[in-house]
């Protein structure tokens, strides 16, 4: 065992009385307590280890949330474009035609609402789609 080093430290009156009685209750040397304190206070104990692994828990929670937010925001904007261009470009029916329009809308829809279905299943997602188009568009076109 290597040599121990001597230190000397200055307390408080009041931790010296806790000290010199805490050592006499329990007759060990008041070195080893306060050595024994010492390696406490530089050696992070469970709960310093778990908080910091809860951080990088939440910190990866928040970018998900970020990377969600983003995702949101995306779908967003382009059901909102798609609605502004279909409302700029799709002329009003007559009201002759309204039923029958209805009748296909809704035969339309079901078949989109299935293909929905197998896209989610099965396909690649659109965002990374619309990543890969963006960062692949060299032409300039937006």
């Amino acid at each position: 065992m290597a040599k121990k080093e001597q230190f000397t430290v200055y307390l408080d009156p009041s931790t010296m009385r806790a000290l010199d009685a805490y050592v006499a209750e329990r007759r060990k040397p008041k070195s080893l307590v306060a050595e024994a304190a010492i390696t406490s206070f530089l050696t992070p104990d469970d709960s310093d280890r778990r908080e910091a692994a809860i951080a990088k828990r939440l910190d990866r929670i928040v970018r998900v949330l970020e990377r969600i937010e983003r995702n949101d925001g995306v779908t967003l904007e382009a059901v909102a474009l798609f609605v502004r261009f279909w409302l700029t470009a799709t002329p009003s029916l007559p009201e002759q035609t309204t039923a029958a329009a209805r009748a296909k809308g809704a035969e339309r829809y079901d078949r989109f609402v299935e293909a929905l279905g197998r896209r989610l299943a099965n396909g690649p997602g659109l965002l990374k789609e619309v990543a890969l188009d963006v960062s692949g568009n060299s032409s300039g076109v937006e």
